[in-house]
């Protein structure tokens, strides 16, 4: 049994590029796989690997500049679920595209998974749902509210447009992992709305602690592995990603007559060329034979 570990950390980094590669060698040398996100804002990202590597990693991190106080969620996998091991240096490790957000300064009032169903059910409440409009597709909470965004750099701009609705209202605010709400709450803040939420740890939080029984999570958790998704219990769901465009595609979309695997589905099927099928098709091909031979594939997306 391998562990997954999501994990991200708001703090200052002066110089990000000198962490670079001493973390990418620790990642190395205990085999672990993912890809890690370094900005002068903090640290992001999710790693796979044995016990002992996770461990090793976490421990890199923890000694880092003021990330004595890291927080994680773990899951546990089967196989692999990455192909490579990557750090890579960002302006931002979740991009807003709003340079005087700082959650590490402020963020809104967090809310543990047990108390976040009596909170959404208040008559006051706007459930607001920050991810991106493929992840929503998947699964969000009962009632919440979808911005219909593209990119998490689309959400100020839906907000201006619409935070007239929210007059009067409490926010409450949840995410894959907690990391895009503290944001949007630092930036929601920054706005004058007066009563802002968010879910501690996010969705994965909430489907690992809440009783399935008690849950008003509706579907599944789109996750950016190649478990695509998981549901009560960090277990993966049926989901599956396009090896085309990575849009995530449940049992029903793989009945669509576009559906193609390894070469395409409903959602870019009319969007790439022949020339583009022939060659997912020959990836899909060397895929699979390497998968008969006990081996990883290089190519693999």
């Amino acid at each position: 049994m391998l562990i997954v570990a999501a994990l991200y950390h708001f703090t200052r980094f002066p110089d990000p590029a000198a962490l670079r590669a001493p973390l990418l060698q620790r990642c190395r040398d205990n085999g672990t796989f993912g890809t890690l996100l370094l900005a002068p804002e903090g640290i992001n990202g999710t790693i796979a690997g044995p016990r002992a590597g996770i461990d090793a990693v976490l421990d890199h991190i923890r000694a880092l500049p003021g990330c004595a106080g890291l927080e994680w969620k773990e899951a546990g996998a089967e196989a692999m679920p990455f192909h490579r091991m990557k750090v890579r240096l960002k302006r931002e490790i979740v991009t807003m595209g709003q340079p005087d957000v700082d959650p590490a300064a402020r963020a809104g009032t967090y809310v543990t998974p047990a108390d976040w169903n009596a909170l959404i059910a208040g008559p006051d409440v706007a459930v607001i749902d920050t991810r991106n409009d493929y992840e929503v597709a998947v699964g969000t909470f009962d009632g919440a509210i979808d911005p219909g965004t593209a990119s998490f750099r689309d959400f100020p701009a839906w907000w201006a447009a619409n935070r007239e609705r929210f007059a009067g209202k409490r926010i409450a605010m949840f995410c894959t992992g907690g990391i895009r709400c503290e944001k949007a709450s630092n930036w929601l803040l920054g706005q004058g709305a007066k009563e802002v939420f968010h879910l501690r740890g996010g969705i994965l939080r909430y489907l690992e602690e809440v009783p399935e029984a008690e849950s008003r999570w509706q579907g599944g958790c789109f996750v950016f592995d190649e478990r695509v998704a998981v549901g009560h219990g960090l277990q993966p769901t049926a989901h599956s990603l396009c090896r085309a465009c990575r849009m995530p595609l449940s049992p029903g979309d793989r009945v669509d007559p576009a559906y193609e695997e390894g070469v395409a589905c409903a959602h870019c099927a009319d969007r790439t060329s022949e020339a583009d099928k022939a060659r997912y098709r020959e990836r899909h091909r060397q895929m699979l034979l390497a998968e008969a031979q006990g081996r990883r594939h290089i190519g693999a997306p």
